[in-house]
């Protein structure tokens, strides 16, 4: 891939560059951005058991990393891991929160849709509730296979909605910026699991496989209930591929 060309963000994308960068400074307080049960932990860590490094440490690339919820969970983990969003402010409360934490981090202000970095850099890619967020899913999808290694590893973790989602608040979808430029989001609602497992095998992975997390909705659904919110049940789900090992 190489280096990219410099492309100025569409008017989709700055409105909801304009959203996250809005929400930024609260952005870990509302709920489903961090982990404060037991329940949560365990959820997250059969998650992250999905990266498969053999004792190693690897470089992983977390692409929309927002504040960086991916990105120091795996370097928690012993890896080298890169962050990208294209949310200035995002970035900057990311680079806050990394000065302040032990591993290696770093964190890049780029487009998930035009990923600035060269093929084969890193031994997996993951991402949490970002292709929705995208005008073109299956061309990011197709710009994140080739900064894989060869039997690299990308994992998505993400939503399909099918009923109320969270107080509006914390519902990126029915805020003014996603309500201006939604119907220009072909994931807006999510995708079910299984086409997400489909768009894998088509764009070339293998051992694709998926999980529906029910522990996390389950473990989700209870910290609802101890914190006095109405539970709200999220359909989530992880999706995981590996490009080709050589012959």
């Amino acid at each position: 891939m190489g280096a990219r060309r410099s492309v100025q963000p569409d008017a989709i994308k700055q409105q909801v560059a304009a959203h996250w960068n809005r929400r930024a400074r609260g952005f870990d307080a509302d709920f489903g951005h961090s982990i404060k049960t037991p329940a949560e932990r365990a959820a997250w860590d059969r998650i992250f058991a999905l990266v498969p490094s053999d004792g190693r440490q690897l470089d992983a690339l977390d692409v929309g990393c927002g504040t960086g919820f991916l990105t120091f969970e795996l370097a928690a983990r012993g890896h080298c891991v890169t962050g990208v969003d294209f949310a200035t402010a995002m970035i900057a409360e990311a680079r806050r929160k990394a000065s302040e934490r032990p591993g290696s981090v770093r964190f890049e202000e780029g487009d998930a849709e035009q990923l600035p970095f060269a093929r084969s850099s890193f031994d997996v890619v993951m991402t949490r509730h970002v292709l929705w967020t995208l005008p073109h899913p299956e061309a990011a999808i197709d710009e994140w296979i080739p900064v894989l290694r060869v039997g690299g590893r990308l994992v998505l973790v993400d939503t399909h909605l099918d009923g109320p989602g969270p107080p509006a608040s914390e519902n990126a979808r029915t805020s003014p910026e996603y309500r201006a430029v939604g119907d220009q989001l072909p994931f807006l609602g999510g995708r079910p699991r299984d086409v997400i497992e489909k768009l894998l095998n088509a764009h070339g992975l293998v051992n694709v496989g998926s999980d529906p997390l029910l522990d996390l909705v389950a473990a989700q659904e209870q910290r609802m209930v101890e914190e006095g919110k109405e539970p709200v049940k999220r359909r989530r789900y992880v999706v995981w591929g590996d490009t080709r090992k050589q012959a």
